[in-house]
């Protein structure tokens, strides 16, 4: 099975509760006809099956789109779906133990929340990370765990000491997406910004034009 290129402009992450009744899958085959650009599948009530059968149907759902499917947390289920990708939290599983499991097969993202954690990243042997989220860069309601937002200000210096491609996340809408764009990042990560708009293909067209790319 081929893997779709990681492409971080327009990164979806998806929220069954913001999307309400319209439901995950039809949330992001909107969202990607709108121009999202990889779609990362979080749903930490979701039990271990429920997540596979979730991330096979995205993966399928997004076969020949070229838009990447990461999972959240779950190497298993990344690898046992067949998903492109898996994004690690400080508290999951090490980052480096986690590519000498998963080879080549998966990209792999990890998120920082500051700037000595960007720099412990950036200790790391080259290869082991391929992008970082990074944030939230702004209150957010969607991760009620969230750490201290670090605004444009601390996402920018994070950008300055990172060595591979940064995605901002947190509180992200229409109206901030230029000035986060603007901070050196490889792209922008949302969640209600498209899971709760009323129309997901307007709303991911409307951050692509506002961010430029």
């Amino acid at each position: 099975m081929s893997r779709a290129t990681f492409d971080p402009r327009l990164y979806l992450v998806t929220d069954a509760a913001a999307c309400g009744a319209r439901g995950v899958p039809e949330t992001v085959r909107a969202a990607v006809a709108g121009g999202v650009t990889a779609v990362q599948l979080r749903d930490h009530r979701a039990t271990a099956r429920e997540l596979t059968v979730s991330a096979i149907g995205l993966r399928e759902l997004l076969a020949g789109t070229g838009v990447a499917l990461v999972v959240d947390d779950r190497l298993d289920v990344a690898l046992a779906a067949g998903a492109d990708g898996v994004h690690l939290g400080q508290s999951d599983l090490p980052v480096g133990m986690a590519r000498e499991i998963a080879g080549e097969r998966l990209v792999i993202g990890w998120s920082v929340t500051c700037l000595s954690q960007a720099v412990a990243a950036a200790a790391l042997a080259p290869g082991t990370v391929d992008y970082l989220g990074v944030g939230p860069v702004f209150t957010t309601a969607t991760k009620p765990d969230a750490a201290a937002p670090i605004g444009v200000d601390g996402l920018r210096a994070i950008c300055a000491v990172s060595p591979v491609p940064c995605v901002a996340i947190g509180g992200i809408t229409v109206e901030r997406a230029r000035e986060v764009a603007g901070a050196g990042v490889a792209g922008i990560a949302v969640v209600a910004a498209i899971c709760a708009a009323r129309e997901p293909t307007a709303a991911a067209a409307e951050l692509r034009r506002r961010t430029g790319r």
